[in-house]
């Protein structure tokens, strides 16, 4: 996976939630906490994530083929979609139903210590995982805010772990707050409680995961400064008059492609153009080099202000 999948982050999120989600599990069976089971299935769905995560990278590698000629590098916008999917079912609507059912017939926790001792060790390593989340995603994020990381990055994975963690790390500390409130009124209701606070939080999570992820698989185009880098980089050629029009679209998060039509003197010899646009091409590539596909179309540009000849007068005169 390329630096941009952020590797690092997605395996030590694994790590750390099929860690946290073994100890939440043992805590949920001694203690009947319905927070502790939210809390377990969370972060079982969290672990099985990555792994879409990193099979969705591996899978993007694949060469272009006859079927794909532009490559898999979509794939991954596809594996993080099924994230948002697996969050919202497993994650979200088991803890609103789980939280309900507690509420319906709340009951004091046993053993109370251990899922305030697990939590609290959940909430240490839950951290760690963010911090690493955090620091992959600095360099990438510049000098966006976290927000508009989130919004605009074109690599899905460290968005969505960063978005995971984030809601893990608040679950926990809904989930402490509903396990010390049950253990200290004696009330399971607040138990039941967080638990479906904990559900409403991943459904949120989820919902925002796919549409954004929803915006990539559409297809969107090269951000501002990228464009801008495109048409300086064609203008800096004397032969190239100006660009008439130009779209842009990504491939994958770390590709895109450039299509764009380009006004030449009409008095150019074949030779002449295949070279203005060869280099037109390497210059583009120089200045941008996620624009790895490039289509230039050669024209005249015709200005729409003036009256330009019909289709029969250019047939009458060629016959002539």
């Amino acid at each position: 996976m390329s630096a941009s999948g952020g590797s690092k982050a997605i395996i030590a999120a694994f790590l750390a939630n099929m860690g946290i989600a073994i100890t939440k599990f043992i805590a949920w069976a001694f203690s009947g906490s319905s927070s502790m089971l939210a809390e377990g299935v969370h972060s079982l769905a969290d672990s099985g994530n990555q792994l879409l995560l990193l099979l969705g990278g591996k899978r993007a590698k694949q060469r272009a083929d006859k079927e794909h000629p532009f490559g898999y590098g979509r794939v991954r916008y596809v594996y993080a979609f099924v994230v948002a999917i697996v969050l919202f079912s497993i994650g979200g609507v088991f803890s609103v139903y789980e939280g309900i059912s507690k509420i319906r017939e709340p009951h004091p926790l046993e053993m109370w210590w251990l899922p305030l001792l697990v939590l609290a060790i959940a909430i240490v390593l839950e951290s760690f995982s963010l911090r690493t989340a955090i620091g992959e995603s600095r360099p990438l994020k510049g000098d966006s805010s976290w927000i508009q990381f989130i919004r605009r990055s074109k690599a899905p994975e460290l968005p969505v772990v960063l978005l995971e963690d984030i809601a893990a790390l608040t679950g926990l500390v809904l989930a402490f707050f509903g396990v010390g409130l049950t253990v200290i009124t004696g009330n399971g209701l607040f138990d039941g409680i967080a638990t479906i606070a904990i559900g409403v939080l991943l459904i949120a999570v989820a919902v925002i995961i796919g549409v954004e992820v929803k915006s990539l698989l559409v297809g969107e185009g090269a951000n501002d400064d990228d464009i801008e880098k495109i048409e300086a980089a064609l203008l800096k050629s004397k032969d190239i008059d100006r660009i008439i029009h130009m779209k842009t679209l990504y491939l994958g998060p770390d590709e895109f492609m450039v299509g764009a039509k380009i006004s030449l003197d009409a008095s150019r010899t074949m030779n002449e153009v295949s070279m203005i646009i060869n280099l037109a091409e390497r210059r583009v590539r120089e200045a941008v080099p996620a624009a790895r596909i490039i289509y230039l179309e050669p024209d005249v540009y015709l200005d729409p202000s003036v009256a330009q000849p019909t289709t029969s007068s250019i047939v009458m005169l060629s016959s002539d």
